[in-house]
């Protein structure tokens, strides 16, 4: 699931780069919409400010990759779509020529991320589709890895629960479409004294194992209620207000 980093373009202003056909402002600086082609064999072919590529373009590089979309200063910035070499697609926000914000990455297998990105990595809430197995993850994200609450969706089961750098941890529960759950945690491998000397990081390279607790029956998602009463309890509750009713009554009648 590695992103490919985005092609390296000239920083520098193109006035002194390569060829250029098109509008310049009084000054003499590309300004307006013109094409030019870079000295390394890239081609641009949109809008300028003041020398620099700033509002909409196409940057066709020489390898093959292709961006489409708006430009700040001669960075990506804003909407845009970056056709990669390997074929795969982003299509989505551009911050200081980085992916940052929303966007959908299509990736050469043809597995699909649709969600939050920050720094060139998903990171913040978004949906992993596997095309092979069409699984589906949708929960937390940090630096390209997925963490947090998170719920993986498989054809006929699906699992609820934690994720820290791409492993489910701790509490959570399968719920199987036959019409019942499955309620446990994952805890990390029992590892020998010999291997923990070996490599005191190796912890991080183990894979936590799922232990099982009890099934119960599928319980649909109600709203949560702070501190409900436990059946007894709403049954005093039921009984002092019947009879409170009752005293007030005799009371009324009597009055």
């Amino acid at each position: 699931m590695s992103d490919l980093s985005s092609e390296e373009e000239s920083e520098e202003p193109e006035d002194t780069l390569g060829e250029y056909e098109g509008e310049r402002n009084p000054e003499g600086e590309r300004h307006g919409h013109g094409k030019a082609r870079l000295p390394n064999g890239d081609t641009y072919d949109g809008e300028y400010e003041h020398g620099l590529r700033s509002g909409q373009g196409t940057y066709r590089f020489r390898n093959g990759a292709r961006y489409i979309g708006g430009y700040l200063q001669n960075k990506k910035h804003g909407q845009g779509t970056f056709y990669y070499p390997d074929g795969s697609i982003y299509e989505g926000d551009w911050v200081n020529d980085q992916r940052h914000g929303y966007g959908k990455y299509t990736y050469a297998n043809g597995d699909i991320y649709t969600g939050e990105w920050f720094n060139d990595n998903r990171h913040g809430q978004g949906t992993y589709i596997y095309k092979d197995t069409e699984s589906k993850y949708i929960g937390g994200w940090v630096n390209g890895n997925q963490e947090g609450e998170a719920e993986l969706i498989h054809l006929n089961h699906r699992f609820k629960g934690k994720f820290v750098n791409g492993n489910p941890v701790g509490y959570g529960k399968y719920i199987f479409d036959i019409g019942c759950e499955q309620h446990g945690e994952y805890v990390k491998a029992e590892q020998g004294k010999e291997e923990e000397e070996e490599d005191e990081d190796s912890s991080l390279l183990v894979v936590p194992k799922w232990k099982a607790s009890e099934i119960t029956k599928f319980t649909l998602w109600t709203p949560r209620v702070e501190n409900p009463p436990s059946p007894k309890e709403a049954s005093l509750v039921e009984a002092t207000t019947a009879e409170a009713g009752e005293e007030q009554a005799v009371e009324e009648a009597t009055a």
